[in-house]
């Protein structure tokens, strides 16, 4: 008789961690998860880093992850964004999408809604800045993931890894100190329904 195959993730201490935390998202009723994303985004949109951003790379919220919709859904005609489509080799490419885009969105890997694959391919060169999903973040920048190493492995390319990164996540997810790994790279900064910091301290929009 075969020994069955346990396909659950080892109980090491970022996964434990993990399954704590996105419980705890999961719990936020769905007014106060509206009003968090909606605060969260006021403070993106009154930084000066935004602001100055040409071209934005996001997310369609997921699991309660903070929406950003707002952002985007109401954005000036002269900001782009680019959402991700999951490839292989656990990589990411990125598309521009806006609500007028003829491209029309899609359930991909994981049934997280991607961007059609005809959509524009954005390269790095043309991207300003990227808002980051997160489970949780530390205050000193390092985040974590949702196990994948998808954005670990994009971010510690050669061709990423000088592009300002926010992590987006709700404040009970900012840790002190999070477990990391010899290949985590820190974040330029952390946004959160109480407010926007840069690593290092630095408050850019204030806390309310």
């Amino acid at each position: 008789m075969k020994t069955p195959v346990n396909l659950a993730e080892p109980k090491t201490p970022k996964n434990e961690l993990r399954r704590s935390l996105l419980k705890a998202r999961q719990a936020i009723p769905p007014a106060v998860w509206r009003e968090k994303s909606d605060r969260l985004c006021a403070h993106l949109h009154a930084w000066s880093g935004f602001a100055q951003a040409r071209t934005v790379l996001a997310y369609f919220s997921f699991r309660q992850e903070p929406d950003l919709s707002p952002l985007f859904r109401a954005s000036r005609g002269d900001r782009r964004w680019g959402f991700s489509r999951c490839g292989e080799g656990r990589s990411l490419t990125w598309h521009h999408w806006s609500p007028h885009s003829q491209w029309p969105l899609q359930s991909g890997t994981y049934g997280i809604v991607e961007p059609h694959p005809e959509a524009p391919v954005l390269t790095p060169q043309e991207v300003d800045l990227i808002l980051v999903p997160a489970v949780a973040c530390d205050v000193r920048g390092y985040r974590l993931g949702y196990g994948g190493g998808y954005y670990d492995r994009m971010l510690s390319s050669p061709q990423w890894r000088h592009k300002p990164t926010i992590g987006i996540i709700f404040e009970y997810a900012r840790l002190p100190r999070l477990p990391i790994d010899a290949w985590d790279r820190p974040l330029t900064g952390i946004c959160t329904e109480a407010g926007l910091v840069l690593v290092g301290g630095q408050a850019t929009v204030t806390k309310n």
